[in-house]
């Protein structure tokens, strides 16, 4: 397993029309996140990342919705994702569409991520699938530093096995689009092989309490030692 962390940087697309198919891409992902939009409440939604910026997320019941990115168009704050200028536990909910995939750290930006989210915000993630035809892709010579095979491709095991550091609970995952070439992904093969699929989401909250509680422990209480009755008593004789 190659290390989280690379000295290699990654040009993300500015839009979903950079990549081949992404258009495909996007409304697959829009609806796989259309029933979570209305779960999702609070103040502000950080939409983190120029793809984060190209989905469609009215149907959200958060209203306030920030598009964040060092350039692009259609964003609202131009800053780091690994320097979010944002006070600690003062944003609701974060999404990171295929943000992490062209992250020369994406535990750090995790952490900052991390940093900016209320206690029981929310977080979505969404990347490629390595296990897929679109994975296959990072093998071929001619196709490897081309759009979007040049990207970091994650396992979701991998994704979920950070956030359980960070301690988040995990309350929807699934991978989907098994064709990336055509619109519907593939409709009988994503319903029966949906380890296949192209694409991969995570819903998850953040959360205070550690999931699996550790009993604590008690130690047998010590039998308290009764002292003789007259042992450590002197007595003086009368005249």
């Amino acid at each position: 397993m190659k290390p989280a962390h690379t000295l290699e940087k990654l040009a993300g697309p500015q839009s979903w029309a950079e990549m081949p198919w992404g258009e495909y891409y996007r409304e697959a992902l829009e609806r796989q996140l259309q029933p979570w939009w209305s779960k999702l409440f609070g103040f502000h939604l950080l939409k983190l990342g120029n793809l984060s910026a190209g989905l469609a997320t009215d149907k959200c019941a958060i209203s306030h919705q920030v598009n964040v990115s060092l350039k692009g168009e259609n964003l609202q704050v131009l800053a780091d994702a690994y320097q979010l200028p944002f006070a600690a536990k003062s944003v609701d909910a974060c999404l990171l569409a295929h943000t992490l995939s062209y992250a020369d750290d994406p535990h750090r930006m995790l952490r900052e991520v991390d940093r900016v989210l209320i206690d029981d915000g929310w977080l979505v993630i969404s990347s490629f699938n390595p296990f897929s035809l679109l994975g296959l892709g990072k093998l071929v010579p001619g196709l490897r530093h081309r759009q979007p095979y040049v990207s970091r491709m994650f396992t979701q095991m991998r994704l979920l096995d950070w956030l359980s550091l960070l301690n988040y609970e995990v309350l929807h995952q699934a991978r989907f689009h098994v064709l990336p070439w055509q619109r519907k992904g593939g409709s009988f093969l994503s319903t029966h092989l949906p380890a296949l699929g192209c694409m991969s989401v995570i819903v998850a909250r953040k959360r205070t309490l550690p999931l699996t509680p550790t009993p604590m422990k008690v130690g047998a209480r010590k039998p308290a030692l009764s002292r003789a009755v007259g042992a450590t008593k002197s007595y003086r004789k009368l005249p």
